[in-house]
């Protein structure tokens, strides 16, 4: 049987066919996982900022009500990933984050010398500050709700006082908060990557110049020779240093 318009292959076993010019980035349970995690963050921080910020505790009031929401909105945070799991395009997509390549060391470097050319910068589908973002913000959404269940449920620990849990949660809250206004700052200045996130697309040529490696690791990795990791991370005539 063939296909409807639009799939390329029999049905039954179809392959999406990218509009022209245009490469497919994120599938759609990968956005609804973002765009959720990301509504419940904000919910965390906003309601934070009522309970901890006299001012805006005074104008919004509700203190039990708002304190439900914040420990709620906490402990759902990971729900969107847990659930999104299910999704193969999701799973590959952690296992890219979690993998370092030779030529992200090169893109660090870069990144620390503030040259911001993308040619000095190589990148798979995620860069080595989108890597080290996901890694940080998983960590510090873990040490989030363990601190809070410690606030929550005091007296679970005892080695651990209450007191120095909410140290640390408020500590780490203010760091998420940074680090969150600085990962919409950068969203926000490239237009062509937050289309990526909305509708699921980039376009080629913003592909190939700021992710040189990911759509030839893709493609060698559909024809069955997936690159190592060592091999990746190394363009002809040029030594890794």
């Amino acid at each position: 049987m063939t296909s409807t318009v639009g799939w390329d292959g029999p049905t039954g076993n179809v392959k999406r066919l990218d509009p022209p010019g245009r490469v497919r980035r994120f599938s759609t349970t990968e956005r609804l996982v973002h765009r959720a995690t990301g509504w419940l963050m904000l919910v965390c921080l906003v309601t934070a900022a009522c309970l901890y910020l006299g001012p805006l505790a005074q104008v919004v009031g509700h203190r039990h009500l708002v304190s439900t929401v914040h420990r709620w909105s906490g402990i759902l945070l990971p729900a969107p990933l847990l659930i999104g799991l299910s999704s193969a395009a999701l799973r590959a997509d952690l296992r890219r984050l979690n993998r370092f390549a030779p030529y992200d060391t090169q893109w660090l470097r870069a990144a620390r010398g503030r040259v911001t050319s993308p040619g000095a910068r190589p990148a798979g589908k995620f860069n080595a500050g989108q890597k080290l973002y996901a890694g940080w913000i998983a960590g510090a959404v873990l040490v989030m709700m363990f601190t809070g269940s410690l606030m929550w449920f005091s007296g679970f620990l005892p080695l651990i006082s209450r007191t120095n849990a909410i140290l640390i949660h408020d500590v780490v809250a203010w760091a998420i908060t940074f680090v969150i206004i600085a990962h919409m700052r950068k969203a926000y200045g490239d237009p062509e990557a937050l289309e990526g996130m909305r509708t699921g697309y980039v376009g080629r040529a913003w592909a190939d110049r700021h992710h040189s490696k990911w759509l030839s690791e893709d493609a060698a990795e559909a024809d069955g020779k997936r690159p190592s990791i060592e091999d990746s991370g190394k363009r002809p005539g040029i030594e890794d240093d």
